[in-house]
């Protein structure tokens, strides 16, 4: 999940930002973690520990109150008993990278996936983004070979995958959704080199760039199986104690293992 985590941290100087090209400065001062790392920390608690995903989001939102939520979340984090808000958001997606690492079978990936959006984003958009992040994830750390992972999640949830990057950088702008962002990310994925290539790639999109490079991010360290050491690096650097702590748990965990 360190992937997804530094993908959003190395895309949240450029959100907002269409620079569409992929020679950007990568490890940029300004860099700083936003609701995108906050939640996908809070998931990796909730899977350790057995919390309940509802209670834990609204605890970090709580601990961590000026990450850039966005205004659905953030009134539905502070009150107290509210339900879902029907969000088709990515905002299910960019937390749910821990999923995609810590189960042993698809079925339990996607079960865990759906439980996860659906305390927030229970639109069948928002779950059905979610299910697929974590899917690709799993698919990928598991060993299937892009094609493979292409395939899937294009029967399985219907996302069109075959534009190319360089024509989505012509006409994509700003998209918050789920169906608006999780193509062009996983696609970000599909066209990488290695995994600093697949956040540079999701970043060019422009638009929601933490978001689109959380999601390519966590696919990618999946199926490459590193995130380079510079980026770790500059990454912990902008998290504190706490977060490492949950973070270090987890590889120890569900992703070290011998």
């Amino acid at each position: 999940m360190l992937g997804a985590i530094a993908g959003d941290i190395i895309g949240s100087v450029y959100e907002g930002i269409p620079i569409k090209r992929t020679d950007f400065e990568l490890l940029n001062q300004w860099c700083t973690f936003t609701d995108d790392t906050v939640l996908t920390i809070a998931t990796a608690d909730c899977i350790l520990h057995q919390k309940d995903f509802a209670v834990t989001y609204r605890e970090y939102c709580k601990r961590y109150p000026n990450a850039g939520y966005g205004g659905y979340f953030i009134r539905w984090a502070f009150t107290s008993g509210a339900g879902p808000y029907n969000s088709l958001g990515n905002g299910s997606a960019m937390r749910v990278s821990p999923i995609g690492f810590a189960y042993k079978n698809l079925d339990e990936v996607l079960k865990q996936a759906k439980e996860s959006a659906q305390v927030t984003h229970n639109h069948p958009e928002g779950i059905k983004g979610a299910q697929a992040v974590a899917a690709a994830i799993f698919l990928a750390r598991t060993g299937k070979k892009k094609e493979e992972i292409k395939e899937f999640i294009e029967k399985k949830f219907s996302y069109n995958l075959g534009d190319r990057i360089e024509n989505i950088q012509r006409w994509y702008s700003f998209d918050p959704t789920c169906p608006g962002s999780i193509p062009q990310a996983i696609i970000a994925f599909l066209e990488s080199e290695n995994y600093e290539d697949a956040i540079r790639k999701a970043i060019s999109l422009g638009g929601d760039s933490d978001t689109l490079a959380c999601m390519a991010g966590g696919i990618a360290e999946a199926y490459y199986g590193i995130v380079p050491k510079k980026i770790k690096k500059f990454v912990f650097k902008k998290l504190d104690k706490y977060m490492y702590a949950i973070i270090n748990e987890f590889y120890e965990k569900y992703i070290n293992v011998k």
